[in-house]
C-alpha cells in the first residue's frame, strides 16, 4: 500500500469543526467559528476534506476513530455539494463508512449496507485504487476487511473526507486523528 501523507484543509471545514494546529485531528466545537462561506466550505454538515487529492494511482491511510460513538469516513469527489442537506452515496459522490450510537456500523452505498464487525474499530484504514474504481475499508487492529465499494468509475479528483459528528454533550467529543504513517 502506498500510505499518503494527509493534512486536513481548513478552508473546507465547517465553522463548527476544531482543527489541530498540524491538521491531523478534527473534532466538533459547541462554538461556531467566523469564517468565510467561502465555496469549498462545507456549511451545515459538519464535515471536513484534506488539502491533497488523488486523481490516478492508488493511496492508503489510517484515521483513529477511537473513544467514539459516531463519525464518518472515506474518500469524495471534489463535485460533492458543500452547502445544502447531504445523502453519503456513490451518486452523490461519497464512498463512505460510519458509525452510530457506538455500535452501528453502516457502509453508505445506495440503500446503507449494515455492517457486522466482531469488535469495535479503533482505527480504520482505507484503500482506493483509482482505476480500478475500489475503495476499501479495514479494521487495523485486526488487520480484517470492513467493506468495499467495487466497479466504481472515477473521474473527478477525490479527496479523503472525515466528519467526526457532533460532540453529542462530549459523549463523541474525541477526535478523529490521522495516522502519520512511515511513507519511506
Amino acid at each position: 500500500f502506498l500510505s499518503v501523507d494527509v493534512t486536513l484543509d481548513p478552508d473546507t471545514a465547517n465553522p463548527y469543526l476544531i482543527l489541530s494546529a498540524d491538521g491531523k485531528q478534527v473534532t466538533h466545537g459547541d462554538t461556531r467559528q467566523d469564517l468565510p462561506d467561502t465555496p469549498q466550505r462545507f456549511k451545515y454538515c459538519v464535515n471536513v476534506l484534506v488539502q491533497q487529492s488523488f486523481s490516478s494511482g492508488r493511496f492508503y491511510y489510517e484515521v483513529q476513530v477511537r473513544g467514539k460513538t459516531d463519525w464518518n469516513l472515506g474518500v469524495a469527489k471534489e463535485s460533492i455539494n458543500r452547502k445544502g442537506k447531504i445523502t453519503f452515496t456513490p451518486q452523490n459522490g461519497f464512498w463512505t463508512v460510519w458509525l452510530r450510537n457506538e455500535n452501528e456500523y453502516r457502509a453508505c452505498a445506495g440503500p446503507p449496507v449494515p455492517l457486522t464487525l466482531r469488535e469495535k474499530v479503533e482505527k480504520v484504514g482505507v484503500f482506493v485504487d483509482y482505476e480500478e474504481g475500489l475503495v476499501s475499508f479495514y479494521d487495523v487492529k485486526s488487520s480484517s476487511h470492513i467493506y468495499s465499494f467495487t466497479g466504481q468509475s472515477f473521474t473527478d479528483k477525490l479527496y479523503p473526507f472525515f466528519s467526526p459528528c457532533f460532540n453529542n454533550r462530549d459523549k463523541n467529543s474525541a477526535p478523529l486523528i490521522i495516522s502519520v504513517l512511515n511513507t519511506e
